[in-house]
């Protein structure tokens, strides 16, 4: 095992010249790549290094001595400690504007292609956009007790959370009281983590804990529940073992997609898009792209619930959806029943990353939509391609990725049409991209 560089006692000035995909500083020291956390293109810095590789170093900022033109004031008093977020201390709009620099160099460094017309990004609001999350939770008697926030940056440290502004208010501006509702539990130290799923109406906390409730731990975080109007979910193992404490039968969620008439339910441990307001822009950006037509069959690989199905459906395609998880597909089947669309809708069970040479779901497709996770969608790009579909629309939480997919895809005789940003975590360095395909 190598063993770890010492790094130096004292701060180290140094300029900015470009910022990472991550959102860090990017300098070269004597023609080393440094990495610093806070720094902005530009700036002149104090900074304190935090690691020492052979290939690269990183750092923090310990002082901006020439601030940059678009340096904001991070209205966050966790900035620069929590990791939830890494650009507060960017104006907005620049934010977008790195991201979406950041997508078209991928496309074009790691895929080789360009798209004809670059998408304006797909933008909504700055602050309680986020209704899912999971946060740590950490028993710290020097703090008073039970800390409940995201890890600190670099660190497995629980951040000593007041508010959170990017988290939905229905859960932003109560973590101090979820913290003492924990603290008071028999069990406080057994509980390592906090998962929020909110939907439009309603809401519900997944209480991760490695020991049983004792006694008063019930009635106490119930007391939490009614009084912020959350339901409250146990889970004492896996996912599979979240069950609802209060109210009895857990808590309708659901979000709708207003522009197509529907409406989808999910359970508390179901994956949904964490930003209620761009998700519904960016479905109806897809659809409009694709531009469905009565009777056209479309493919939803990687469907989930049935989030870009349903409303592609609703405009009278026949639309065939594949998932690997059992669980999502049966939601997906009964949110299509209950919109109406059972019969324009089918769900299948499928492991996207190790299809099968002809799966069940093969055949000839008219538009096929893609939303993997962050490993992209190589295993299942041959066989889109093979469909003998017009047009592809991707969908993606990784730029890298679907850079790489786009180069197959267009060896497979497609081009990139369009392609463009979509801002579903303002104010970190995460970026959702859109594009469309055509052969």
């Amino acid at each position: 095992m190598a063993r770890r560089k010492r790094l130096p006692a004292e701060p180290v000035e140094t300029t900015i010249e470009s910022l990472s995909h991550e959102g860090r500083g990017i300098a070269r020291i004597e023609g080393k790549v440094t990495f610093i956390d806070g720094a902005l293109p530009g700036e002149r810095v104090r900074f304190r290094y935090t690691d020492r590789r052979r290939n690269h170093d990183a750092g923090r900022v310990e002082a901006v001595l020439e601030g940059a033109a678009d340096r904001v004031e991070a209205p966050c008093p966790h900035f620069g400690v929590c990791g939830g977020c890494s650009l507060q201390h960017l104006e907005p709009a620049v934010q977008v504007r790195f991201k979406a620099e950041g997508l078209m160099d991928q496309l074009e460094r790691l895929g080789g292609v360009v798209p004809e017309v670059q998408e304006p990004p797909l933008t909504g609001p700055l602050w309680g956009y986020r209704r899912r999350a999971r946060l740590g939770a950490k028993r710290v008697p020097q703090k008073g007790g039970v800390l409940v926030g995201f890890r600190e940056r670099g660190t497995g440290y629980v951040v000593d959370t007041q508010r959170c502004d990017i988290l939905d208010p229905r859960i932003g501006e109560h973590i101090p009281e979820l913290a003492r509702a924990i603290d008071g539990l028999t069990i406080a130290e057994r509980v390592p983590q906090v998962e929020i799923a909110l939907g439009d109406d309603a809401g519900t906390l997944v209480i991760r804990h490695l020991d049983p409730l004792g006694p008063g731990d019930a009635e106490r975080l119930v007391e939490f529940g009614q009084r912020t109007g959350l339901g409250i979910h146990l889970q004492p193992g896996d996912e599979s073992t979240a069950h609802p404490l209060w109210p009895e039968g857990g808590v309708d969620l659901r979000y709708a997609h207003p522009a197509f008439g529907v409406e989808l339910a999910f359970a508390p441990t179901d994956f949904i898009q964490i930003n209620a307001a761009i998700n519904r822009e960016l479905v109806a950006r897809v659809v409009e792209l694709l531009d469905p037509q009565p009777g056209e069959r479309v493919l939803d690989l990687f469907c989930g619930l049935g989030n870009f199905s349903l409303p592609l459906a609703s405009r009278g395609a026949e639309v065939t959806g594949v998932e690997g998880a059992e669980s999502l597909v049966a939601r997906a089947r009964e949110n299509a029943e209950a919109n109406g669309l059972g019969e324009r809708c089918r769900f299948l069970v499928d492991d996207l990353d190790h299809p099968a040479a002809e799966p069940e779901w093969g055949g000839a497709y008219d538009a096929v939509v893609l939303d993997p996770a962050r490993a992209g969608a190589r295993p299942a790009v041959h066989h889109a391609a093979a469909t003998g579909a017009s047009r592809i629309a991707y969908v993606s939480c990784n730029p890298a990725t679907l850079a790489r997919d786009a180069g197959d895809l267009a060896e497979y005789g497609f081009r990139l049409v369009r392609a463009g940003v979509v801002d579903m975590f303002p104010h970190t360095a995460h970026a959702e991209a859109m594009a469309l395909f055509e052969r």
